[in-house]
């Protein structure tokens, strides 16, 4: 083999060109580099720790160049050897005067505290020449004894390399010849993550499908389980991991509910805080973006059955604590719900993911008013601004502020009303609390003890009506007050641009109310869902296959819960019991398909009985009904055949059997009446 001459370029002067002209962005760190390469910082050495494939060796490779054009000798050494002797890790200690070592991959396969840091830090380093520089790339930060060392606290430099920013990450896609219709859905999937990316640019060369559907194909998600994952030590840990990457943020008691109880889900949530890849926050732990995106992919794609029970089970452990969490934990709650609806469906379209970072939700303050109604002026209207007020002075507590961060700034509101019934001088004011009145009573009107809510106003000058981070937490409420309140039966949106939000309608089974509130001179429309014929777990499931596998078939939707009157509904009790030995006629009894036994059973016929025999046994628990007891079971299950013969049975004139009989029916009615509207039987 003929030695190279020397003259003209060479393979590696090419292959630096095209780093070059691949690399993108990480001023702040070179920057601080070059001033410990000019002394006039006085560190020396740099700790660049980060996730598989965040651009960490990239990084050093662009540092070593900047050492070399400044006058320095950079010199490479190991971290690790293959037999595992760390006394060798390192080789040679280089003697140059202003030498620069880099190390890359340092501890990859090794936590961070072991020998070989050991040996960096208390052998290696030290023998260096006193103006030399060290350059460390790992996964996982530098252990504790460096920065507790009294010696390395000045002189020990740490950065923590994160994503591209949003600017970076475009320019990278652009040196790949990401073609500018593909950017988007690139960047929604690989974030700023280099190696995603790179890997995403490359395939986006031989995609075929529409824009807006392109996904990273199963080898780039192969690659970057390998690259951004490892190896995990059990079927236990994936499972943990492929958990976290489904939900917005982990806890323990999370992963002990979705795991069954599992014993080790203590040792599984230390695991996986122990993992370069994984970040902490308010709401839990979770992997960082494209380790979520990747995990995810490949759990929906390697088992199907199990990703939606995984999926299930999350979403039934976050709807009960959604149900019983107050403050910021409830908000964090509400937050992971909506998080489970990010891949499929109209839900991306209409919700930032921003949330808080730019305002956050408070109570209103006597201070707020003129400024809510001022929004309401600017926003919608005198009119609105004039029932603003109206509803401000009636009920102040409905309404929600919500407030830029830093400032405090009130710079959109929300009104969540309740209305447990009609009231002339609500209606004369506000033509869409008449509407909603009008179309609840034609549509199926509230019964004693329910009420309905309506969001009022939704109202953000800057953006209005148009998905934003006030939005997003505006939509974080009204999923609180669905799935929260008690007794609701209707519940009612006000939209005034019902062309762009109608997909988001439909989805959310929000149903449009007949014609056009005039309010002033604008228009709006109502939109309202009865959660008595479709309470929120049918309601939930109605696009899960198009939420989890992005199969647009159209949703499952559940047939509707029939809702009755407190007539029609105690006439449907009195029939039962009449029907009581046939089974024919209890299957086609209006009960069956109403919330009573809605849930109870694969029978609701089945399910009907047991509660007409546990509410007509509640009447012997108490010495004052027993008397109706005995009245209701002689006449339904002892079989006599008329209400003479079952007085007769009983010892009772006629007259005060059926008196003792009628006071039964009322009150077997009324323990079904509170299961019906309450849930629970008393």
């Amino acid at each position: 083999m003929r030695a190279p001459s020397g003259e003209g370029p060479t393979l590696g002067t090419r292959l630096r060109e095209a780093r070059d002209h691949g690399f993108v962005g990480r001023a702040a760190e070179r920057e601080l580099f070059a001033s410990m390469l000019a002394g006039t910082d006085s560190g020396a050495l740099l700790w660049v720790h980060g996730p598989g494939g965040i651009g960490k060796s990239a990084l050093l490779e662009r540092l070593a160049d900047d050492a070399r054009a400044a006058g320095r000798a950079v010199v490479r050494v190991g971290g690790r050897t293959a037999d595992g002797s760390v006394p060798e890790a390192f080789g040679a200690v280089p003697s140059e005067a202003g030498v620069v070592v880099v190390i890359d991959t340092f501890g990859r396969d090794a936590p961070t505290g072991g020998d070989v840091e050991e040996v960096l830090r208390r052998v290696f380093a030290p023998a260096l020449p006193a103006d030399a520089l060290l350059v460390v790339a790992s996964r996982r930060p530098p252990g504790p004894t460096w920065r507790t060392d009294p010696g390395w606290a000045d002189l020990l430099r740490v950065i923590a390399l994160g994503g591209l920013p949003p600017e970076d990450a475009a320019a990278l896609l652009d040196t790949r010849g990401t073609p500018p219709e593909l950017r988007e859905r690139v960047l929604a999937f690989a974030g700023g993550h280099p190696l995603g990316l790179a890997l995403a640019a490359r395939s986006t060369g031989t995609a075929t499908s529409a824009p807006g559907n392109w996904v990273p194909d199963h080898d780039i998600v192969a690659v970057l389980l390998t690259e951004l994952v490892g190896t995990v030590p059990s079927a236990s840990h994936r499972r943990v991991l492929e958990i976290a990457a489904h939900v917005q943020g982990t806890t323990e008691e999370l992963l002990r509910s979705v795991l069954g109880g599992d014993d080790e889900a203590g040792a599984l949530f230390d695991w996986l805080r122990e993992q370069p890849y994984t970040g902490a926050g308010p709401a839990g732990l979770f992997p960082y973006d494209l380790v979520r995106e990747v995990v995810d992919a490949d759990f929906r794609w390697r088992d199907p059955e199990a990703y939606e029970t995984v999926h299930r089970r999350i979403r039934g452990y976050l709807l009960e604590r959604a149900r019983t969490a107050r403050g910021a934990q409830a908000q964090h709650v509400l937050e992971a719900l909506i998080h489970l609806h990010r891949h499929g469906g109209v839900m991306p379209d209409y919700v930032t993911w921003r949330g808080r970072r730019e305002v956050y939700e408070d109570v209103l303050r006597p201070e707020d008013h003129s400024a809510v109604v001022a929004m309401a002026k600017r926003a919608e209207g005198e009119t609105s601004a004039r029932i603003a007020a109206f509803w401000l002075d009636r009920q102040p507590a409905a309404f929600h502020v919500y407030r830029r961060v830093g400032t405090g700034e009130a710079v959109a509101f929300m009104a969540w009303l309740r209305l447990a019934a009609p009231a002339e001088e609500e209606n004369d004011a506000d033509p869409v609390v008449a509407a909603a009145w009008r179309h609840s009573r034609s549509a199926g009107p509230i019964r004693e003890g329910e009420h309905l809510a309506l969001a009022r106003f939704v109202v953000y000058p800057d953006a209005y009506q148009r998905p934003s981070s006030v939005q997003d937490l505006v939509q974080i409420t009204i999923l609180s007050e669905w799935l929260r309140a008690t007794r609701l039966a209707w519940s009612y949106l006000v939209v005034a641009d019902w062309k762009f939000w109608q997909p988001q309608m439909d989805y959310l089974d929000q149903q449009p109310v007949d014609g056009e509130v005039a309010v002033g001179d604008r228009s709006f429309r109502l939109y309202g869902h009865d959660w008595r014929a479709v309470p929120a777990e049918p309601w939930l499931d109605r696009h899960l296959e198009e939420e989890l596998f992005d199969v647009r078939g159209g949703p499952a939707a559940p047939a509707n819960l029939l809702v009755l009157s407190r007539a029609e509904f105690d006439a449907a009790v009195r029939d039962a019991l009449h029907s009581w030995r046939r089974p024919d006629r209890i299957a086609a009894n209006p009960l069956t398909r109403g919330r009573l036994t809605a849930g109870l059973g694969a029978d609701p016929a089945d399910s009907l009985r047991q509660l007409l025999a546990e509410a007509v046994e509640a009447l012997a628990q108490d010495p004052r009904t027993e008397h109706l007891y005995r009245a209701v079971t002689t006449t339904f299950f002892r079989g006599v055949p008329t209400q003479e013969a079952a007085a007769e049975r009983l010892g009772l004139p006629l007259s005060t059997f059926r008196r003792h009989l009628a006071r039964g029916l009322d009150e077997v009615g009324g323990v079904l009446w509170n299961k019906e509207v309450y849930g629970t039987i008393p």
